[in-house]
């Protein structure tokens, strides 16, 4: 076999070379190891906050507990009908807060004995104090008084002045 020297089976033979040469130099990189650290950067110190204040509560309104107007049929402890929106809403201001204690005072016209006014006087007292019981106030918060006819609010010389003066006023016990 002739050995042929072309140009170009020189050039194939030097491209051997050349590449096997290149893989016996390739060197493997490793990996750069910083000994230096990062440091972070500075934090800016901010000051907390000032302490936020809770706004100042505004005065809380105390209950007006002197109900008036309470009213009774004649000559008896039955309530009037007119009388229930105001008992209603003394029962719901009542248990707003069960600690305060109440007196019923209870009043009579000046129609009739002494002895029986004062009676219907307790028994008018009485009968709101049910009304509220059953309205869900605590018993224990409810006095009855009978002042019979005393302290009227009107003249006893009319039947407008009795009407009023059959009655029973809730106050708050001092």
């Amino acid at each position: 076999m002739k050995f042929n020297k072309s140009p170009f089976l020189v050039i194939i033979l030097a491209a051997l070379v050349t590449l096997q040469a290149c893989k016996a130099k390739k060197l493997v990189q490793k990996p750069v190891v910083h000994t230096d650290t990062v440091k972070p950067a500075p934090v800016a110190v901010v000051p907390p906050p000032p302490p936020v204040q809770a706004p100042t509560p505004a005065p809380v309104e105390q209950p007006n507990y002197t109900f008036s107007n309470i009213q009774f049929e004649f000559n008896s402890g039955i309530l009037k009908t007119d009388s229930y929106p105001i008992l209603d809403k003394a029962a719901a201001t009542m248990k707003l807060d069960p600690t305060v204690k109440f007196i019923l005072k209870g009043y009579a016209s000046a129609e009739g004995t002494d002895a029986h006014n004062m009676q219907l006087s307790i028994d008018r007292a009485n009968a709101v104090k049910a009304y509220l019981v059953n309205s869900g106030v605590n018993t224990d918060n409810l006095t009855t008084k009978g002042y019979g006819e005393s302290n009227p609010v009107a003249d006893n010389t009319t039947e407008d002045g009795r009407v009023l003066n059959r009655r029973v006023e809730v106050t708050k016990a001092n």
